[in-house]
């Protein structure tokens, strides 16, 4: 069983003996009559909210396709909740009426199944699943922006160890060919030429070196193409689309999207900024800043930690 399996677990048995733990001590469905038995039909709630809880988070990763995961983001952990306790709650509210009649309409006679007691049941099941809900739901977003914030800490730190071993090669190589002034190194291991050119649905085309690239936006029907020329930053149109722009430049492994309407050279960032649960980066040279959407944000981190 994975670490998240049993972090998974841990929370929706704490969630259930909350719940449990009020039914205690407002004693519905006529717990008082049962005495000190009451404690075993409080246990066997507690089972029964187990059962429904896991067969819940079956139900949102097979079928739903919702599985649990703190790769994408506070959003998605939220709105994954609210799904969870809109099956659960009507779940395991039957669960427990179809127990108070089987088990608990002997010295209860009004345990019996019903509507009513159906209804009654997913009031007070409902009302518990809100307020222990709240409390996740704020203890959650707390726990994940400080493990955002300390990743994009350790990223920058990353970018900036690059940005140092890059200056001082630049350095090397310049005082051993002085001539040479535009060989510096981009920090990528990739097999693809240095120099590239790209080309729209006109005549038009853009060739450039991949270390002077910073990045390309969808402008309509166009792409706007920002980069290095003799040491400013410029810009050029291309009639296209960045899909077709994102295909010719497949074989650079340090492009990749960051937004539907952004294209980043990862070597071209400065700096990665965080939040609120939300990324941008900050790029070299123009001082822009991009919008790292959360369907884009893992594989920005991974070409990142690959240079």
């Amino acid at each position: 069983m994975s670490e998240g399996q049993k972090d998974t677990i841990k929370t929706r048995a704490i969630s259930i003996a909350f719940i449990v733990l009020a039914l205690a001590v407002f004693k519905p469905f006529g717990l008082e009559a049962w005495q000190w038995m009451g404690l075993a039909h409080l246990l066997a709630i507690f089972v029964l909210g187990i059962v429904s809880c896991l067969f819940t988070e079956g139900i949102l990763k097979y079928v739903i396709r919702k599985p649990r995961s703190l790769d994408r983001g506070v959003d998605y952990i939220i709105k994954r909740n609210l799904w969870f306790q809109l099956i659960n709650t009507p779940l395991v509210s039957l669960l427990i009426c179809l127990y108070r009649h089987l088990v608990m309409s002997d010295l209860v006679p009004g345990n019996v199944l019903s509507w009513s007691n159906y209804f009654e049941t997913l009031l007070i099941i409902a009302f518990g699943s809100f307020a222990i809900g709240l409390y996740w739901r704020f203890k959650f977003r707390s726990r994940y922006l400080a493990a955002e914030l300390e990743e994009t800490r350790l990223l920058n730190d990353h970018l900036k160890r690059l940005q140092e071993e890059n200056r001082q090669q630049a350095q090397a190589a310049m005082s051993s060919n002085p001539i040479s002034t535009d060989h510096a190194t981009d920090g990528t291991a990739s097999q693809a030429p240095a120099t590239f050119t790209l080309t729209g649905t006109t005549s038009e085309t853009v060739t450039l070196q991949i270390s002077h690239l910073l990045y390309i936006e969808a402008v309509g029907n166009y792409v706007k193409v920002y980069r290095l020329k003799d040491g400013l930053v410029h810009t050029d149109m291309l009639r296209a689309t960045s899909k077709q722009i994102e295909q010719e430049l497949k074989g650079y492994k340090t492009v990749v999207r960051c937004h539907r309407a952004f294209l980043v050279n990862i070597i071209q960032v400065e700096q990665i900024i965080s939040r609120s649960g939300t990324m941008q980066l900050l790029i070299k040279h123009c001082n822009d800043s991009l919008p790292v959407s959360r369907s884009n944000m893992t594989q920005v981190k991974t070409a990142i930690n690959g240079l």
